[in-house]
């Protein structure tokens, strides 16, 4: 699949290539990135050179990763990094990041809304998942606002610099946007509490 640019009232979410190496690679050395993220630590150029000329493009063409960059429509100024990653049919993962100084603006809520819209309409996905360590409050903030359902934690079930962590799992459907499944979905009733005696 040939990338494809999305935009919003504030944001234009659009492949990053070799040109965009240098902005990626500096918004990855943020401390926070590096700690709630599962890219490499130190993050060196040649990370951020592979991701924006090997990894993004291939993904897009494999049609196996779908990553944007989230841009100020004003501007190449880079404010997050956002990817959609097939997990299995009609499931996929939604990952993300913020620069530091665009946190707090609520962009990359409106990016994962937008993504996933796109996911659910474009990409046969039927289910949308969210990962995160627990702990990381900001991501999860993200996912909540966009309308993802946590599900629960899920032990030992990521591993990020070496070592096995429990994360949080959360997931958004077509329903949730108002939007068809590609497949039939019937969720399981509610059970009806028992009369009391």
């Amino acid at each position: 699949m040939d990338p494809v640019t999305l935009t919003t009232d504030r944001l234009v979410l659009r492949t990053v290539t070799a040109r965009h190496t240098d902005s990626v690679y500096a918004a990855a050395q943020d401390p926070d990135i590096q700690r709630w993220t599962t890219i490499p630590t130190p993050y060196l150029r040649e990370h951020a050179q592979s991701f924006t000329q090997q990894v993004v493009p291939e993904g897009w063409a494999c049609g196996t990763m779908y990553t944007w960059g989230v841009f100020l429509p004003d501007g190449e100024e880079l404010a997050g990094m956002l990817s959609i990653t097939t997990r299995s049919l009609g499931t996929a993962e939604i990952g993300f990041w913020a620069t530091k100084e665009h946190r707090g603006n609520g962009y990359l809520t409106e990016a994962t809304r937008t993504a996933s819209r796109w996911a659910f309409t474009q990409a046969f996905v039927d289910r949308m998942e969210w990962r995160a360590e627990v702990g990381n409050h900001p991501s999860r903030a993200v996912a909540e606002r966009a309308g993802f359902t946590l599900e629960g934690t899920l032990r030992s079930a990521i591993t990020n610099k070496g070592v096995r962590r429990d994360c949080w799992m959360a997931s958004l459907l077509p329903s949730d946007l108002s939007l068809p499944s590609t497949a039939p979905y019937t969720p399981t009733p509610t059970p009806t509490p028992a009369p009391s005696t």
